[in-house]
């Protein structure tokens, strides 16, 4: 990743705004990605400036929550993806890692309590409508892509796939 430089005050509020304004479009009728709920979080222990939950529907898995956190460099999301693997953990873990290979900006990365999560970062000044557009596509496609065959390995007692293999 390249490294950049401490964006000011200005540049923050700028990248902030521009996240809302792709939030509105996303809830209007034109939005393309079947946002369902977003919130916005002032964040105040100094670790980040916002933060934002943005909701999903997703075909595999009911909901997809991405949370973009914009702290002093980037904007850090992440999604959810799994609880941690009660069954088969090596076959999972060689699954996902297999997986992480072919994704784009993001990675299977362990989270708190052992859950799975979808990661990832980018430079706060490229934060632009095209890149939330990648990173809440890349969300949604890679959890329904990946959801079912991860489930079924770590959670094969609980977790029946909705729909056939496509």
């Amino acid at each position: 990743m390249p490294r950049v430089d401490l964006p000011g005050a200005e540049a923050m509020g700028e990248v902030v705004a521009r996240i809302d304004a792709w939030i509105e479009r996303e809830r209007s009728a034109d939005g393309t990605f079947g946002l369902v709920a977003a919130e916005r979080q002032d964040v105040e222990d100094r670790t980040a400036s916002h933060r934002w939950y943005l909701r999903f529907r997703g075909e595999e898995k009911d909901a997809i929550t991405v949370w973009l956190t914009l702290r002093q460099r980037t904007l850090h999301h992440e999604a959810q993806f799994m609880p941690a693997p009660e069954a088969n953990v090596t076959e999972v873990l060689r699954y996902l890692l297999r997986r992480n290979a072919d994704l784009y900006g993001m990675a299977f990365c362990f989270g708190p309590e052992d859950a799975v999560y979808l990661m990832g970062r980018v430079p706060a000044p490229l934060v632009d409508d095209d890149e939330l557009d990648r990173i809440a596509g890349s969300s949604i496609v890679y959890v329904d892509d990946h959801y079912p065959t991860a489930m079924t390995l770590g959670h094969p007692a609980i977790y029946r796939r909705r729909h056939p293999r496509r």
